[in-house]
């Protein structure tokens, strides 16, 4: 069985707003082994809306749209999807009785407009509401003797979680076929995705029933692997065997096989082996440390740094010879070094870090340009330095390198 969710509203079209709900439904689905083909935001117009919802129920086994049940002349939902099925809409004189009943209670006169909440599509069940005034509806059809599933929710959050999981999730459980839906998200630190890629494509296309997304971000590759099978057992056996080679094959550079952050793999690391960090921070700015303490509990492995911006601050607080930087420049491997040695010996801590860079967008030099970043890690015994060039703007560059330290941290940890 597969789905399309339909986020009906013109201000998920936007800036300002963005579509939710779609990702609780998807997750509740999953959790019943149905796959979500298609999402969609269609705004508040009754052309655009029937026509999505004809695609929708077309293409789908379940089609279900969020939002546009309201009283206001834009809320559509009702009307277009009685459309794009050719049935009629019928009031609910029960329903239009418990909205009066309910304004009542609050003491206000309900306005005319609200009776259209009670319009309900022909033969559909009705879903109560117990958290607003528009009721949901469930409707089993058939289109070209294919069957079909229709189910209206209403849009705010608290009103469709609720909904969904007390009067749709056993519905539907009783129609989706036996089946069941098993991920796994491995993560590879400072590889480019297409080198990742061109060392893994062998393998994961050997695995046409395990569903392969590669997604690249700043210093990182993620697989997200999926698979669905009669039980959970065997999807996520499918699943496991695939991520076992994709790690045999990228070895230490995997870094995390069920989605943690690096930060969070380090923490892991430091805390193993009994160890203590601290940081000298000049074109991160803070940007280390402050991965680092989003880690609940990170006060057990981090002492703590400084950020050392200036190159007088280099020298307060990191003690840095000023001579150093004049010989060799605030960016480079001899201050990186430095500022990595000298940090964890202030802070008493077994590993230091260093990091200093060009971060941009101005500042650069040929010999030194913009992006340009050493990075140094030690732990008194063993150090390592490494020279990126990281392109992107400011943000970027400074997150690459915040990645690369905590990766060499990680390395020297293992």
């Amino acid at each position: 069985m597969i789905a399309e969710i339909i986020a009906v509203g013109s201000e998920m079209l936007t800036p300002y707003r963005q579509d939710s709900n779609s990702l609780y439904l998807t997750e509740r689905l999953n959790d019943l082994g149905i796959s979500v083909a298609f999402k969609t935001v269609v705004g508040d117009n009754g052309e655009h809306l029937t026509a999505v919802a004809r695609t929708a129920i077309a293409r789908a086994d379940l089609a279900i749209f969020m939002g546009g049940l309201g009283p206001t002349q834009d809320d559509l939902t009702r009307e277009s999807v009685a459309a794009a099925l050719g049935v009629s809409l019928k009031r609910d004189h029960a329903i239009v009785t418990a909205l009066y009943k309910r304004f009542a209670e609050r003491r206000i006169q309900m306005p005319g407009n609200n009776a259209q909440q009670a319009d309900i599509l022909e033969d559909a069940t009705v879903l109560p509401n117990s958290r607003g005034t528009a009721p949901g509806q469930w409707l089993e059809t058939s289109v070209q003797e294919q069957p079909k599933i229709v189910v209206l929710l209403p849009g705010p959050p608290h009103e469709l979680h609720e909904m969904w999981d007390q009067q749709c999730m056993d519905r539907l459980r009783a129609k989706a076929p036996l089946a069941a839906i098993a991920t796994r998200v491995l993560k590879v630190a400072m590889m480019g995705e297409s080198a990742v890629d061109a060392r893994t494509a062998p393998i994961y296309k050997k695995y046409p029933h395990v569903e392969t997304t590669l997604l690249a971000g700043q210093g990182q590759v993620e697989f997200h692997l999926r698979a669905t099978a009669a039980t959970k057992a065997e999807a996520q056996a499918d699943v496991d065997r695939l991520a076992g080679e994709l790690e045999d094959e990228l070895d230490d550079a995997v870094f995390s096989s069920a989605g943690e952050s690096l930060e969070e793999i380090v923490s892991y690391y430091l805390q193993m082996r009994n160890a203590k960090l601290a940081v000298a921070e000049s074109c991160t700015g803070g940007m280390i440390a402050e991965r680092i303490t989003s880690v609940p509990g990170s006060s057990r492995y981090f002492l703590g740094g400084a950020v050392v911006y200036s190159n007088d601050l280099k020298t307060l607080f990191a003690d840095i010879p000023p001579l150093m930087i004049e010989a060799h420049g605030a960016v480079s491997k001899e201050v990186a070094l430095a500022l990595a040695e000298n940090i964890r010996e202030i802070c008493n801590a077994d590993i230091g870090v260093g990091v200093t860079g060009v971060a941009g967008p101005g500042g650069g030099t040929e010999e030194k340009p913009v992006g340009l970043v050493y990075v140094a890690v030690t732990n008194g015994h063993k150090q390592e330095v490494v020279q990126r060039h990281f392109f992107g703007d400011r943000d970027r560059i400074r997150r690459w390198a915040s990645q690369q330290a905590l990766d060499l941290v990680r390395r020297m940890l293992m």
